[in-house]
C-alpha cells in the first residue's frame, strides 16, 4: 500500500527570482522539442525545460548569435553557429526563470526570437530544434524514427509490467507472503464517537477494521465539513499504553472537497498476537488541519 503526500504549491513569477515550491505550469518536458519560429509566431517567450546537472542542447537550422541572461552563474555554455549547449547554474532552483535571447546572423528586421529557461527538479529537455522557417523533410522521418523506437520501448515495457502482474496479485500473493492464514481475514464495523467535526472540519461517517495473520487496517470514512480541500498527509497508531507503532502506512485515493465524503486507508504490518485492544487514530494533512479518532477496535 502506497502513501500519498500531495502538495499545493504555487510557484511565485518573477524574472530572475528565486520561487519556493513547484515549478511553473510548461508544456511537457519533452525530451525533444521542436519549434518553427515562422509557422507560430508568439508575442510571448517560449519556455523550455531545464534543470542543474543536466545537459540542454538548442539547434538551429540557420547561424545565430544568442544572449543568455546571467550567462556566468552557468556550470557550462557551449557556442557554435548552429549550436548551443548549456548546463543550467548548479544553484538554481525550481521555478526559477532565466531569459535566452536568439537573433538569426543577418536577420535586421526583428529583436530576435525570446525564451525562458524554467527550473524543473530533475527534468530537462535534452535536445531543442529551432527552425527559422518551417521543418525540413529530413525533420519529419527522424521524428517518425524516433517515434517508433520510443513506442517499440513503450510496448517492452508494458509486456514486462504484464507478465508481472500474470504472476502476482489477487489472494494467491496474500497467500503466498503469508499475509492471510488459515483465519482468513477478519473485520468489525467502526463504531465511532466522532461523529461533529473536529477543529479540522472532519468527521467519521462509517469504517472498519481489519485483521490479517500478518497486518491489520482501518478504513474510515471521512466527511469534510470545512471550506478547504483535505489531504492526509501522515497517519499514526497509538496503543493503550501510548506507545506509537511503527511502519503505519496510508492510502486516500482523491482530495476530500468540502461538503464530501471519502475514505482513508491506513495498515500497519504486525503479528496477529500484537496490538490487541483499542488503537487511537490520528489523521492530519500538510497544513496541520488533522483529526483523532480515539477507541478503534480491531478483531
Amino acid at each position: 500500500m502506497l502513501s500519498f503526500t500531495p502538495l499545493a504549491i504555487l510557484a511565485l513569477m518573477v524574472p530572475r527570482g528565486v520561487p519556493v515550491g513547484a515549478p511553473p505550469a510548461v508544456a511537457a518536458c519533452e525530451a525533444v522539442q521542436r519549434i518553427e519560429l515562422a509557422v507560430a509566431p508568439v508575442t510571448a517567450a517560449r519556455e523550455l525545460c531545464v534543470s542543474p546537472g543536466l545537459v540542454t542542447s538548442l539547434r538551429f537550422d540557420a547561424p545565430t548569435v544568442v544572449e543568455l541572461q546571467d550567462e556566468v552563474r552557468f556550470e557550462e555554455v557551449v557556442r557554435v553557429r548552429r549550436l548551443l549547449t548549456l548546463m543550467p547554474p548548479p544553484d538554481m532552483v525550481p521555478g526559477e526563470r532565466l531569459r535566452l535571447t536568439v537573433r538569426f546572423e543577418g536577420d535586421t528586421s526583428s529583436s530576435g526570437s525570446s525564451f525562458v529557461l524554467v527550473a524543473h527538479p530533475g527534468r530537462a529537455t535534452h535536445q531543442v530544434e529551432v527552425y527559422r522557417d518551417k521543418r525540413t523533410r529530413e525533420s519529419f522521418l527522424r521524428e517518425v524514427v524516433q517515434e517508433r523506437a520510443r513506442n517499440a520501448q513503450l510496448r517492452e515495457e508494458l509486456a514486462r509490467t504484464q507478465a508481472l502482474l500474470g504472476q502476482s496479485g489477487g489472494l494467491r500473493s496474500l497467500i503466498a507472503s503469508k499475509t492471510i492464514g488459515y483465519s482468513g481475514v477478519r473485520a468489525q464495523v467502526l463504531k465511532s464517537k466522532v461523529r461533529e467535526p473536529s477543529d479540522g472540519g472532519l468527521s467519521v461517517v462509517t469504517g472498519a477494521s481489519y485483521r490479517a495473520e500478518q497486518s491489520m487496517a482501518v478504513d474510515v470514512l471521512l466527511k469534510n465539513s470545512g471550506s478547504e480541500p483535505w489531504m492526509a498527509a501522515g497517519a499514526s497508531l497509538v496503543d493503550a499504553r501510548g506507545e506509537e507503532m511503527k511502519g503505519v502506512k496510508f492510502h486516500q485515493e482523491d482530495v476530500i472537497a468540502p461538503n464530501e465524503v471519502r475514505s482513508v486507508i491506513v495498515e500497519v504490518a504486525t503479528a496477529e498476537a500484537q496490538a490487541q485492544g483499542e488503537l487511537t487514530l490520528r489523521l492530519w494533512d500538510a497544513g496541520g488541519r488533522a483529526i483523532t479518532i480515539p477507541e478503534v477496535p480491531f478483531p
